[in-house]
């Protein structure tokens, strides 16, 4: 049922504007979860809607279970109905005067199945969604995310090679949100589904993919597995936009392997990983995570500090600090109800030399 999908160097140029989809190359393996994410205006949705045949690509292949969907090089252009491809929307888009039943089995009335089979493949998707005791109910009558769930089960009732999800829970209250977020990936893994899933959320990125994709100004910058672009992030346009809001001003002075020695601009000096290779003398700006910065860490740890707490922020759960440290400031995360550090004091900090990247300062 499932399918392998090709993009090979797609682009999509709209009139009188640069490329909103720029040389983007990848593959997903057949039922796998690929996430795209990326800020709005990167590319991730035209991209998604490429595959699906919904805008016409400028340039590039894209392949369906080996089938040639899009090549406009040989003018090849597959009609959307034909590339057995499910997708579910931001909007429910469901048949408000039908019942769940009719919704659900709406895409099996002209597959040439019979009554039994229509009514079989249809309560199975529905269970599969945690649906069947709402069978027969209008679907005016369902929440939000119940809306969306069925939405879901449509999609996938006609057992698509290729499920297209294109922000699905952005209508959602966050609670509700958080609650179908988990269910997704399951519901997709039991069906069997390769899938391709858009979101600017990372948190959604990061539960619902296999691997995940960062987009900027129409370029993949980076795919892969969702540790690796959290702790091994190649740029740092993905490093901080996936969290490192910590940026530090600074100059190589050694290197040692995939470690250097970076000299603050403030004047300290600290140990971080060079995602790429970088000579002596170099400028470059550390990326770091508030909730990679340590409190009180052992004695002889590396990047160890004292530092002044200049502000903080309770949030329940968990507290932000604004740190003075020789002249920078930094933010940084401790976990807990209650409060620790006042306003004022010095705190022992300590930043993991593997958790912090020093990338080139470009120009």
């Amino acid at each position: 049922m499932s399918a392998e999908i090709a993009i090979e160097r797609l682009q999509k140029t709209f009139p009188g504007g640069k490329p909103a989809v720029d040389d983007v190359s990848f593959t997903i393996a057949a039922g796998e979860i690929v996430a795209l994410m990326g800020p709005s205006g990167c590319g991730k949705t035209t991209t998604l809607r490429c595959v699906a045949g919904l805008e016409t690509p400028t340039a590039g292949r894209i392949l369906i279970g080996g089938v040639v969907c899009s090549d406009p090089a040989r003018g090849i252009l597959m009609p959307p109905r034909d590339r057995s491809v499910g997708m579910v929307f931001q909007s429910y888009a469901v048949w408000p005067h039908m019942t769940v039943r009719q919704n659900v089995a709406y895409p099996l009335r002209h597959r040439r199945l019979s009554r039994t089979e229509i009514e079989r493949r249809t309560l199975d998707a529905l269970e599969l969604v945690e649906l069947r005791p709402y069978v027969d109910r209008p679907v005016t009558e369902l929440s939000g995310g119940q809306m969306q769930r069925v939405a879901l089960a449509r999609s996938v009732v006609y057992r698509p090679k290729l499920l297209l999800l294109d922000e699905p829970l952005s209508n959602l209250d966050a609670q509700l949100r958080l609650r179908l977020r988990d269910d997704l990936r399951r519901i997709i893994k039991q069906a069997g589904l390769t899938a391709l899933y858009v979101t600017h959320d990372q948190a959604e990125a990061v539960v619902l993919g296999d691997r995940i994709g960062v987009m900027r100004d129409g370029k993949l910058l980076q795919m892969n597995l969702p540790d690796a672009i959290y702790n091994r992030p190649a740029d740092l346009f993905v490093a901080s936009f996936t969290g490192a809001s910590n940026l530090i001003e600074g100059r190589v002075v050694n290197v040692e392997g995939e470690f250097g020695t970076i000299e603050a601009s403030a004047g300290y000096r600290l140990k971080a990983l060079l995602p790429e290779s970088l000579p002596k003398g170099v400028a470059v700006r550390i990326a770091l995570r508030p909730d990679n910065v340590q409190f009180n860490p052992r004695a002889g740890a590396p990047n160890r500090f004292t530092a002044q707490v200049i502000a903080q922020h309770y949030q329940g759960t968990m507290t932000v600090y604004e740190l003075g440290l020789q002249g920078s400031r930094i933010e940084a995360v401790d976990v807990g109800s209650a409060t620790r550090f006042p306003v004022g004091s010095d705190v022992t900090i300590g930043i993991p030399p593997n958790a912090c990247w020093a990338f080139a300062v470009d120009g």
